[in-house]
Order: structure tokens, then sequence, then C-alpha cells
């Protein structure tokens, strides 16, 4: 991960834990037939609660749902061992280091950002 995308964070006004979490999305070992499956049945569960472009948060129904039905021990072992890998990276930057300091101090609170990144990502697609 270059250094660069960590700087732009540190300056942004991103919620950090869900921008750390999908920066390392792609490490976590998620096949994208099972993420695609996923995210539509979460997206429904999103329509289903009206306004699907409306702002979510952690503890939306549908990134609940999401993270619930992508969650394995060996992809929580990755995304910590992506986010551990992101901390040298991070040297310097305090906001970003604090950020994954949290995620690592809290795996449950990593894993539901990340499919907080997960359906902003299908969101944004639309």
């Amino acid at each position: 991960m270059p250094r660069s995308r960590l700087e732009e964070l540190e300056q942004s006004e991103l919620d950090l834990p869900v921008a750390l979490a999908w920066l390392v999305r792609d490490e976590i070992g998620i096949d994208e037939p099972d993420l695609n499956a996923a995210r539509r049945r979460a997206m429904f569960v999103l329509a289903a609660g009206g306004d699907p472009h409306r702002e979510l948060d952690l503890d939306s129904v549908a990134a609940e749902r999401l993270a619930a039905e992508l969650d394995t021990p060996g992809r929580r072992a990755a995304l910590g061992a992506a986010l551990a890998g992101l901390a040298d990276e991070a040297e310097g930057l305090a906001a970003v280091s604090a950020a994954i300091a949290e995620l690592l101090a809290e795996p449950e609170l990593a894993w539901r950002s990340l499919a907080l990144a997960l359906l902003a990502d299908e969101l944004a697609d639309e």
C-alpha cells in the first residue's frame, strides 16, 4: 500500500475505520461470487428499509447482515493481518495510526467496518 494513500486519509474527513477496511478489502480472500451474492442480499435488506441511498452506519441492518453472512474465522484473521500490515506504513500519521490500533484492538469493529465499506462500494457502483 503506497504511503501516499494513508497520508491522504490522514488529511481527510472520511470515517477512518471504514476507509482503512476498504483499503485492505482485496486481501481478505472473499470470492467475488460470494461477495456479490451477499451484497445483493444486503441491498435487498437496505431497499426494504426505505431509501437505499440513505446514509449508512455500522448499525445499519444491511451492514450487519452483510457482516454476518461473510464472517469466517479465516477472513477475520486475514483482515487483522492486513490491518497490522498497514500499521508500519502509517508510522507518524497520528489519526490513521490511532484508527488502525482501534481496529486491531476491536476485531468486531474491524469486521463491521469492512462490511460497511463493501456495502458502500456497492452503492457507489450504482
